[in-house]
């Protein structure tokens, strides 16, 4: 009869157990939206998205500037050598500073020193080519410093994070608890994550703004040549 009891009673702690576990794989997951993970970041976030917003503006205006330089007229090498070569050295000058590029004022400068020897010419148009290169290349440098500067800077809010997890434990009285150990892990990662990404779209960023100045210098290159070969030419 006892042996009957004890059959029955755990039968019903069975099902008991059974109807249970439902209502455990029912429970709700925990998700974090990117927000709330930027705001467990600490401090470090704020010059991260400072740094961001820089790289981003700069990349912006300096592509929108050096593709304004790129542009050419396809008429224009052609008209400063008809009038190279019928001697209107004045509208020579006035078409190149009428129009607004890196060439034309490469060529301007060149086309002033007409008559002086050719080495001084060649010399005051690579003179120029310089500055206007200087010009294209402004701010440029800052972006290559926030892609090596914004992984460091997350690394080292993720360092100041675990300090800061494992001081919270030494000092706590219920010891080593793994799900504190955890969280302070995760929040600290954060913003070695968000260094990482910062870091990526400057370095991103500056290749591609470095790789259309590189086409507008060979463009100033190859006019300028073409300018002192049409002085080299025969009268």
């Amino acid at each position: 009869m006892s042996l009957l009891l004890q059959i029955v009673q755990t039968g019903g702690d069975t099902a008991q157990a059974g109807e249970a576990m439902p209502a455990l794989t029912d429970a709700p997951e925990k998700t974090l939206s990117v927000l709330e993970l930027a705001l467990k970041g600490g401090w470090i976030m704020i010059p991260l998205l400072l740094m961001s917003a820089i790289a981003v503006y700069i990349f912006v205006e300096r592509l929108l500037t050096i593709r304004k330089a790129g542009k050419e007229d396809a008429n224009f090498m052609n008209n400063i050598r008809d009038c190279i070569t019928t001697g209107r050295i004045e509208a020579a000058q006035s078409l190149c500073r009428n129009t607004n590029s890196p060439v034309a004022r490469m060529l301007e400068k060149g086309i002033s020193r007409i008559g002086r020897p050719l080495q001084d010419i060649s010399a005051s148009i690579e003179n120029t080519g310089k500055l206007e290169v200087y010009r294209l290349e402004k701010s440029v440098a800052l972006i290559a410093t926030i892609a090596g500067a914004a992984p460091m800077l997350g690394f080292l809010g993720t360092v100041i994070g675990m300090i800061k997890a494992f001081f919270n434990m030494a000092n706590s009285d219920q010891g080593v608890v793994i799900s504190a150990l955890a969280g302070g892990i995760y929040e600290a990662m954060v913003t070695t994550v968000a260094g990482l990404i910062v870091g990526i779209i400057a370095f991103i960023c500056y290749n591609i703004v470095v790789a259309s100045i590189e086409k507008v210098i060979y463009k100033m290159e190859a006019r300028s040549i073409e300018f002192l070969d049409l002085l080299n030419e025969p009268a």
